[in-house]
């Protein structure tokens, strides 16, 4: 069974994320949002008061992170 996982973003009224989950230690949180919307950009979803979320796979999270890892 592959389950999904929610990725929670927060930004600063100046557009930069603050918060994200699943960040692996080597990327700032604006580096694994650009890692996450480059790949996964139809998983993801604006949501109000400067939120949003992306709707994915373990495997695919996984598969990200030993990416930007090795891009870091």
């Amino acid at each position: 069974m592959n389950r999904q996982i929610i990725i929670h973003v927060r930004f600063a009224p100046n557009g930069r994320v603050i918060q994200i989950s699943e960040r692996p230690a080597r990327l700032t949180p604006d580096q694994w949002f650009d890692v996450l919307k480059a790949r996964a950009d139809s998983a993801y979803r604006s949501l109000p008061r400067g939120r949003g979320v992306f709707r994915l796979s373990r495997a695919a999270v996984d598969t990200f992170k030993q990416q930007a890892v090795t891009l870091a």
